[in-house]
């Protein structure tokens, strides 16, 4: 009897350890939800943006990579004009169109912040992957904001750093 005993309290200590926490997906935009349904004034500033984002980087040799968590965030710097987002284009380390995440205009509020998560099991980018970013802002306003943030963390060690956008047009 007491070794049923001593078998039942480790078996109910080894479950009590058991992470019964599910790992959930970062919470997504609903593209469509933001998306604008009406006309785009003409008078507003057309701009394109280039940003850099790793999904894999080089560990020790060009024959090892280490996987990357990137997340892009697009930022409204403009405290009073909402800012208008017309296109983002994901592409690979050799210039495929990997995802258009959005290809109708969607809108950012003032101050607002919209992310793009991608997962470090998803290593389709590759160690040159990129974004390009058509918008349209108000004459006045600020340029938005594109920066990338990679993360990883292995046992004890993290590794994190970010990326800036460029406007190209």
């Amino acid at each position: 009897m007491k070794k049923i005993a001593i078998l039942f309290i480790i078996f109910l200590s080894l479950y009590s350890c058991k992470n019964t926490e599910k790992e959930e997906d970062p919470i997504k935009v609903n593209w469509n939800k933001r998306a604008v349904n009406y006309p785009i004034k003409d008078s507003l500033e057309i701009g394109k943006s280039y940003l850099s984002i790793y999904s894999q980087i080089y560990s020790y040799s060009q024959h090892k990579r280490y996987n990357l968590t990137a997340m892009v965030s697009l930022r409204n710097a403009s405290q009073n004009d909402t800012i208008y987002l017309l296109k983002a284009n994901y592409y690979g380390t050799h210039g495929e169109l990997l995802k258009t995440y959005f290809n109708k205009p969607v809108y950012l509020a003032p101050l607002e912040t919209l992310e793009i998560v991608i997962n470090e099991s998803d290593i389709s980018g590759g160690t040159g992957s990129n974004f390009i970013f058509d918008w349209k802002i108000p004459n006045s306003c600020p340029e938005p904001i594109f920066e990338g943030v990679m993360t990883s963390t292995a046992g004890q060690q993290g590794l994190s750093f970010t990326t800036h956008s460029k406007r190209i047009n």
